[in-house]
């Protein structure tokens, strides 16, 4: 694994805004320890993810409703495939103790990228390395909307490995972390989005790992509930591997993270110091 984290390709910015500089791919951020050693935990090589859409209507039957209803009526009822390219030639490596904020406009290919990561998305071309289990924090987590947050409590810390022991010690922290109160004797279906959310993180949160994924988790919730959100990241920058962040809130970005990667059109635009590069995507 040594072998691959060899300095990666340069990337030319060409955006308004950004410096018309080669904008260096593999950065050199500081490690979490001055004294440690910088292991490297993801390694993404040259990443193509490219999945296709059904039902999608080519240039002539954009907006015909006659075309469809003659397309019904000869039945004529095969969907059209359309090949979306959604992450393109993506290349990086992440250490132990980097946490790495994701920025990009929608469609950019940042969740895509991170479901990759996950194991989720097999590359069309390509290759994703990581050393451990990755695990992916969504707000489309999946918990069980018919069961109460207690249950889903005690279901997701075992799915994640974890013994009744240590589900035991864990509980009273993940319903005070999450602040949904008296509602964990309650329905998931019952939940508002936010509080959905933040039992996710909580639970997520409650255990280390070796890479974890969160997509857009701390898009929900209140003032309080991101700084903890925050304080909870960085300590588990220090104690675990390494984090991924999607969030298009900017400043938890800056404020979370040692790295950030910025993904345009399913390509890197830059990659390297929150403040440069939060600066040049503002720009």
């Amino acid at each position: 694994m040594a072998e691959l984290t060899e300095e990666l390709s340069h990337v030319k910015a060409e955006e308004p805004g950004v410096p018309s500089t080669d904008v260096r791919v593999h950065p050199d951020p500081e490690p979490a320890g001055k004294d440690k050693e910088r292991v490297p935990t993801v390694i993404v090589d040259d990443l193509h993810i490219i999945y296709r859409v059904y039902g999608a209507a080519t240039d002539n039957e954009k907006g015909n409703a006659a075309n469809a209803l003659m397309r019904l009526v000869k039945r004529q009822g095969r969907p059209q495939m359309k090949e979306v390219h959604a992450v393109r030639g993506v290349s990086f490596v992440a250490y132990h103790g980097d946490a790495i904020g994701i920025v990009g406009r929608n469609g950019s290919g940042k969740s895509t990228m991170l479901r990759a990561i996950a194991g989720l998305l097999p590359p069309h071309s390509g290759a994703v390395y990581t050393d451990g289990q990755p695990s992916l924090l969504g707000v489309n987590a999946a918990l069980m909307r018919e069961l109460t947050g207690e249950r889903n409590i005690v279901l997701g810390c075992y799915a994640m490995g974890m013994n009744p022991a240590q589900v035991k010690e864990k509980y009273d922290d993940i319903v005070d972390f999450s602040g949904i109160g008296e509602f964990v004797q309650f329905p998931m279906s019952t939940y508002s989005s936010g509080m959905g959310a933040r039992l996710r993180f909580a639970i997520a949160s409650a255990k280390s790992h070796d890479v974890l994924l969160i997509d857009e988790a701390l898009a929900t919730g209140d003032r309080e509930f991101k700084r903890k959100s925050q304080e909870r990241i960085k300590q588990m920058r220090q104690e675990a591997g390494t984090v991924f962040l999607v969030a298009h809130n900017l400043d938890v970005i800056e404020e979370t993270c040692n790295r950030v990667i910025w993904l345009h059109k399913g390509k890197i635009k830059m990659d390297g110091d929150p403040k440069t590069v939060l600066a040049a995507y503002n720009a």
